[in-house]
């Protein structure tokens, strides 16, 4: 499945389009995430476990809409949007990302 952040595919003809789709992810980080986070804030640098939590909630949420996308026929989504946002307050926030895009068949 070809997933792109354009609305074309370069040197392809699309000649069906299937319509939006989208996948989701939400995943907690715990209480000693948001802490470890929390100092790393305070003193500099980057916070490796929300960094992985991050790279594994938008892999489930683009390979959720490539299903999605693929169930209708689909053999590419173009003009992909991921959206990040956090969910809930204090240790109990939850990492949430959605990929929508629209499904389309392309040929060569």
């Amino acid at each position: 499945m070809l997933v792109l952040t354009t609305p074309t595919i370069e040197g392809k003809q699309i000649v069906k389009y299937y319509g939006l789709v989208s996948g989701e992810a939400i995943l907690g980080a715990n209480l000693f995430k948001d802490l470890f986070a929390s100092i790393r804030d305070i003193v500099g640098g980057r916070s490796a476990a929300y960094e992985k939590e991050l790279r594994s909630a938008k892999d489930i949420a683009i390979q959720e809409m490539a299903e999605q996308a693929q169930a209708y026929g689909a053999n590419a989504v173009v003009a992909v949007d991921l959206d990040y946002e956090t969910i809930g307050s204090g240790s109990g926030n939850m990492l949430m990302v959605s990929a929508s895009g629209t499904a389309v068949k392309y040929k060569d």
